[in-house]
């Protein structure tokens, strides 16, 4: 397309776009359907089974990729979730177009598993029904990251329509994984074990229209403290379970907050707290006059990029232990286990051809450069960077309240990523490359 005059290019962009806003009432249909397919881990399976019809539907080819229920033999593999969590046999679908080539060029991914919605009877709408209002689709994983795949389907349709050969030299694939929410081993079996790789990789996250290219490391424990227990009568003589693990805890966040000292990652400048300690759940006591004996909290630990997971949970160990020993509150030390993501962090340099073409791209579809930029969380991406040298960036919609009651995305921002996306894909699959000028034009637009 490089050698294509600038109007008959300008005729061919308006066509992509045309073909986005034609078939855009489809992408929020797959998207409802995907938000009505609870997908928490171990039921992920509707919903995926969601996402290969409307891959076929677009005339992909589909593959079922098997699953394990159980742990990962892979030194990268985070610790997988309870058994008790999986009732069926999993798997993961690849859509790869008809291409003449096994090697694919790009790689779309995305993860269909969800977290849980707490306090269903909070949220304005019932968390697994999808609902539109105010411009944005409300729903558990309408944000992170179902809207995702609406993304994705929208710009391969579009492209598709309107460039329908443009795949017949070279491949292109789109994948839905699971348990990217707590371990990554999703991503991470789909390489090990079937092979799932591209010479670049577009996770369809959530990003607000900028192009995310790092995270900090995240480590996943759970830590069982230990108290003397006693009739509720005397329970102000001493500290219960639940006393001694909120030391704990503020132990660790007083840690996380003098890390941005002891370790600064420039990087993450604009992030106020990259490094969260955060208990997602805590369990405690077995009877309600009775001060508890034991308590269990899960932590989610976030750590600096230039540390290995395995230095990560000693220094966790580490802090633990100066908070405990020594202090007669405890009869013992507590116990630490890793319980699920041992991500270590991540970025992909600024200046990488994948940044600045689909930089590119997205000042061609929306006319404004998109911000670069790191978060104090973790993706898949960091799989591709870290463990296989592949170049993988997180690019999509706008979502609010990830993870929160009300979760939402924005509807318009589908379909503006879809624009860019799609540009993108047209010149990965043709010529039009762009040059070192219109690198230059986005550095400028900046």
């Amino acid at each position: 397309m490089s050698d294509i005059s600038p109007s008959t290019k300008a005729d061919s962009m308006a066509a992509l776009d045309h073909a986005i806003v034609a078939r855009s009432a489809e992408a929020l249909s797959l998207l409802a359907r995907l938000v009505e397919a609870p997908s928490v881990v171990g039921s992920e399976q509707a919903a995926l089974l969601e996402f290969e019809s409307a891959c076929r539907s677009l005339g992909l080819q589909t593959r079922r990729l098997p699953f394990p229920n159980g742990p990962v033999d892979d030194s990268r593999a985070g610790v997988a979730p309870d058994a008790s969590l999986v009732t069926l046999d999993r798997f993961q679908v690849l859509a790869t177009t008809a291409g003449s080539s096994d090697h694919m060029t790009l790689l779309l991914n995305g993860h269909m598993d969800v977290v849980p919605a707490e306090t269903p009877d909070i949220w304005t709408s019932a968390p697994f029904t999808a609902e539109q209002r105010d411009g944005r689709l409300f729903g558990r994983g309408a944000g992170d990251m179902k809207a995702g795949f609406a993304v994705g389907y929208l710009a391969l349709a579009a492209v598709l329509d309107t460039s329908p050969d443009i795949f017949d030299g070279r491949s292109l694939g789109f994948l839905a994984v699971i348990e990217e929410e707590c371990t990554g081993n999703g991503t991470l079996s789909s390489i090990v074990d079937h092979g799932v790789i591209a010479d670049e990789v577009i996770v369809l996250e959530p990003s607000d229209g900028g192009i995310l290219i790092g995270g900090v490391g995240v480590l996943w424990i759970d830590v069982d403290v230990i108290a003397r227990s006693s009739h509720a009568f005397s329970a102000h003589e001493s500290p219960n379970a639940i006393d001694l693990a909120l030391r704990v805890v503020r132990g660790l966040e007083e840690w996380a907050h003098h890390l941005l000292e002891t370790d600064p990652d420039p990087s993450l400048t604009e992030a106020d707290s990259p490094y969260n300690v955060n208990v997602g759940r805590l369990t405690a006591g077995d009877w309600t006059s009775t001060s508890p004996s034991t308590a269990r909290l899960s932590v989610r630990c976030g750590y600096p990029r230039s540390w290995s997971a395995d230095r990560a949970e000693r220094e966790v160990r580490a802090v633990i232990t100066r908070v405990t020993i020594g202090d007669p509150d405890y009869p013992q030390a507590p116990l630490v286990r890793p319980s699920g993501l041992r991500a270590e962090g991540y970025a992909l340099g600024g200046d990488h051809p994948l940044v600045r073409d689909l930089a590119a791209a997205h000042l061609d579809a929306l006319g404004i450069a998109p911000n670069t930029f790191s978060l104090g969380s973790t993706t898949d991406a960091r799989i591709y960077v870290n463990d296989f040298a592949t170049p993988a960036v997180c690019y999509g919609a706008t979502a609010y309240d990830m993870h929160g009651i009300d979760e939402s995305v924005d509807l318009a921002s589908i379909a503006s990523a879809a624009q860019a996306l799609a540009r993108f894909i047209l010149m990965r699959f043709t010529a039009d490359t762009p040059s070192d000028s219109i690198a230059a034009d986005v550095s400028a637009a900046r």
